[in-house]
């Protein structure tokens, strides 16, 4: 890839990004011309992720995990290469454990994983990206409904999402230039959703793709910083009735 050429390009930085959501909304910003880095903690998905998109968009996987500062740093170096980024999309996350135990009998260190991987690293990764950050980027911080509503057995994933939400109306506040979009994606046919009902059938929950417009419709939007439903949105942008 001549990264050279592709400068005119909008770049985006994706989590999360070797299956479910991450890599359903890396195909379309690909179709739509973003030049992309993604990253994934399993090297063979992100290997197949990438030579997929890579005959339709420059494109750059890195391996690793979005907790461990130096993969974070890693990711900056790789967005620096294709220039300016104008869209982070933190979509990375972890259940901490499965089945999904009740708030009293999490383990602390279970917990603390889930808020390092949920709210220290998506905040941590946006610190990283910094210098190479537009002043009018986009920030997509992917939650949940567990933030906002009280789930049996989803309290840590639940607690560590309402704290990225919380993060996330700051960040919009420090930085009014840039936008801060929280975005649930709604429930979805994903590997996380299934191990978070291990051995039950999941077939009836959507695609992640059925998300894709959605947010699409968000970053391409006017719609100020805020907490939205990926699935309240048209194609257009707007709300729907």
């Amino acid at each position: 890839m001549d990264v050279g050429t592709n400068r005119n390009r909008p770049v985006a930085v994706v989590t999360g990004a070797s299956q479910g959501l991450g890599l359903a909304f890396a195909r379309a910003l690909a179709e739509r011309g973003w030049a992309l880095v993604l990253d994934a903690r399993r090297a063979a998905r992100l290997d197949a992720a990438v030579a997929e998109l890579a005959s339709r968009t420059p494109v750059v996987g890195v391996h690793g995990d979005v907790t461990d500062p130096e993969h974070r740093r890693a990711l900056a170096r790789a967005a620096a290469e294709l220039g300016r980024v104008d869209l982070v999309v933190n979509n990375a996350s972890t259940l901490g454990t499965s089945p999904l135990p009740a708030l009293a009998a999490i383990g602390a260190d279970v917990l603390r994983d889930v808020f390092e991987t949920n709210v220290v690293a998506p905040v941590a990764l946006l610190q990283a990206l910094d210098g190479v950050l537009a002043e009018d980027a986009t920030i997509v911080n992917v939650t949940s409904d567990a933030a906002v509503e009280a789930y049996e057995g989803w309290g840590g994933y639940g607690a560590s999402k309402a704290a990225l939400e919380h993060a996330s109306r700051v960040l919009a506040v420090e930085q009014p230039g840039r936008r801060v979009l929280v975005v649930d994606p709604g429930d979805m046919r994903t590997e996380m959703h299934q191990d978070a009902f291990p051995g039950e059938d999941i077939s009836d929950r959507p695609e992640p793709a059925t998300s894709v417009p959605g947010l699409l419709a968000l970053i391409e939007s006017d719609v100020p910083s805020g907490r939205y439903e990926a699935r309240a949105f048209t194609p257009a942008g707007s709300r729907r009735p």
